[in-house]
């Protein structure tokens, strides 16, 4: 008869395999012993030029009494750095820096169970989301963690391709290995990304070089049509992503809604899903998909008037919650 310690770990690697919990059984990894959801809330303020007041916005606009009554269990956390790191001048340096802290975050909440929801500066954020799941498996090696990309734009410039020099256009190049490696280590990304993993959806606006580059890689795609009605198409491709990774993070930029949604977004195009388009797709994701372990928003307006933008974030935090929650009662 196996020993209690590798039995456990035994049990550990089983539950990571499957999206379950060893204690507590497949899909209710995020719940306590009472069967309420644990949802920490994690503010990434730090953007390539500075900060932004963004995550906070986000987290002080009715998320945290509205998943409240959902019956959830909040926490509220916000990334820093440390007083020698604060010393640094580079903006780029010091987005990598706080990433690794958010990377540690991550995965902590992961061991902890709490289901991490991301509140974004911008979009450059990601890596250090993904870091977290990828480092939060059963040993020191990193896990598989497949990405579903929502946004206008796939922000897959690199220095090289690029027509602003805008950092926001480059994550999913830089988390997929194909430029500014110091910055993805510093955010605690590697190995980076395989690009079998990634699949994008609404993307309606393209540099072309960019395009260029999209066209070269091995990057699945999902139309605005696939969001609105969670086609087939969308779950071939999370049931690609299950079988081919440990965990999947969904990443949310506010600029694929519909524009009347995000009317004070900088970069907002037409033809976007709805809030309430996502909102279902979400609570589907997180309800029939146990791998799918986070969700990170980023770049909520700074304008906001009528409270549009905040009610749709909020809108689709909710629904990805209630997906989690019913994981517990098997639904």
């Amino acid at each position: 008869m196996p020993s209690a310690a590798p039995l456990a770990a035994l049990l550990v690697v089983f539950a990571l395999l499957t999206g379950g919990s060893a204690a507590t059984g497949q899909g209710s990894r995020y719940h306590d012993a009472g069967g309420r959801v644990r949802v920490a809330l994690v503010k990434q303020p730090f953007q390539p030029n500075g900060t932004s007041p963004g995550p906070t916005t986000m987290a002080g606009g009715g998320i945290q009494d509205i998943l409240q009554e959902l019956g959830a269990v909040v926490r509220v956390t916000e990334i820093g750095l440390t007083p020698d790191e604060d010393t640094e001048y580079g903006g780029w340096k010091r987005l990598g820096m706080a990433l690794g802290h958010f990377a540690d975050e991550v995965a902590q909440n992961e061991r902890e169970g709490w289901f991490t929801v991301g509140l974004l500066a911008t979009c450059p954020s990601m890596p250090g989301l993904v870091a977290g799941l990828q480092h939060s498996g059963p040993t020191r090696d990193a896990i598989r963690i497949g990405m579903l990309w929502l946004d206008a734009h796939p922000d897959f410039n690199t220095p090289e391709t690029t027509r602003s020099g805008s950092l926001g256009g480059m994550p999913v190049a830089v988390a997929t290995g194909r430029c500014l490696t110091g910055l993805r280590l510093d955010a605690k990304l590697d190995p980076p990304l395989a690009d079998r993993f990634v699949v994008m959806g609404g993307i309606r606006e393209t540099d072309p070089l960019e395009q260029h580059l999209l066209d070269q890689s091995s990057i699945e795609q999902l139309g605005v049509d696939d969001l609105t009605t969670a086609s087939a198409a969308v779950r071939a491709q999370l049931d690609r992503l299950s079988r081919i990774t440990d965990k999947i993070y969904v990443h949310i930029d506010m600029d694929v809604l519909d524009p009347r949604e995000v009317m004070g977004h900088g970069n907002k195009v037409e033809g976007g899903p709805t809030s309430e388009d996502l909102a279902a797709l979400f609570e589907m994701i997180f309800r029939e998909y146990p791998k799918a372990s986070a969700i990170g928003f980023a770049t909520i307006p700074q304008r906001d008037e009528g409270g549009l933008s905040i009610a749709a974030l909020n809108r689709m935090i909710a629904a990805a919650v209630r997906g989690v929650k019913a994981r517990v009662a098997g639904r």
